[in-house]
């Protein structure tokens, strides 16, 4: 017992669940069962119905009366997300998205994880990737790390939000999720994290990522890597970066800047190659 008193360095530790929701009545079913299988559950499950207009709310209210619902008008995933972070009562957030699931033993093995790791503020884990029904494997570019990972989340989203606990002070510190973007808003905030804080990473594989279905945001948007340019123009001008960082963030600019502006060009659209050159030659040396 001497062992286990040991890692009892958070006591107060609660957390809160944010799922934010659209039109996913039955996804969302599956994921808040994957919930409600925990060995260790949250304190407190908050499902952002952001603007739903199928059974969502019936089949709440229904099969899941303990669930805290926070209804708004449709807003889109980030807006959805922060007022879930922002009326949450727990110091620690936990996100999961409504197309996903958790293993039963996720939260539970984090929560240890956590309890170990006294200056640990953000943990995420490994992750099993489900595409049309079929497990598939990910490819080397998706292979996730842990420690100063700033220079691995610069060429794409690095940290699943499902897999993610965060302390609210972190969102005190560096922001909330951008809402103005309407995709990539999670690879944005994955960089403002990782600049100023190390990453907690449990490498089992403690949630279900499915993919291949037709809302989902990358299907929804062409040429996501035109939000990415976006966010690290935004971070680079900003001014907070070390300068290692600010130099690593400028090179991955410049590499996505010129595969944009060399496709637009092959298209004809005169003014989005203009945009894309001129952050070339405002970035080149």
């Amino acid at each position: 017992m001497a062992g286990l008193a040991e890692t009892t360095i958070k006591p107060c530790m609660e957390i809160s669940l944010i799922i934010p929701t659209y039109n996913r009545c039955s996804l969302l079913k599956r994921a808040l069962n994957s919930v409600f299988k925990q060995s260790r559950k949250p304190d407190e499950i908050i499902v952002v119905d952001d603007g739903s207009i199928d059974n969502t709310a019936e089949m709440l209210a229904d099969e899941f009366p303990l669930v805290r619902v926070i209804r708004q008008s449709n807003k889109g995933v980030s807006a959805a997300r922060n007022a879930g972070i922002q009326q949450a009562k727990s110091d620690w957030i936990a996100l999961l998205d409504s197309d996903d699931t958790w293993q039963a033993e996720k939260l539970a093995t984090q929560f240890l994880a956590l309890q170990r790791s006294a200056d640990t503020k953000i943990c995420h884990t490994e992750e099993i990737w489900i595409r049309k029904g079929v497990r598939v494997n990910a490819m080397h570019k998706h292979k996730k790390a842990g420690g100063w990972i700033f220079k691995q989340c610069l060429p794409l989203c690095a940290m699943s939000p499902s897999s993610i606990i965060i302390h609210r002070s972190v969102f005190d510190d560096v922001g909330l999720f951008d809402e103005s973007l309407p995709a990539c808003e999670d690879y944005d905030l994955w960089l403002r994290i990782s600049a100023k804080y190390p990453v907690l990473f449990i490498e089992q594989q403690l949630i279900k990522k499915y993919g291949g279905h037709e809302d989902q945001l990358s299907h929804k948007y062409w040429g996501m890597d035109r939000f990415r340019i976006q966010t690290l123009e935004k971070i680079i001008s900003q001014g907070e970066l070390s300068e290692e960082n600010k130099q690593d963030a400028i090179q991955m600019l410049l590499k996505k800047a010129r595969i944009f502006s060399s496709g637009a060009l092959k298209r004809g659209n005169n003014e989005s190659a203009q945009y894309y050159q001129q952050l070339l030659d405002k970035y080149q040396t």
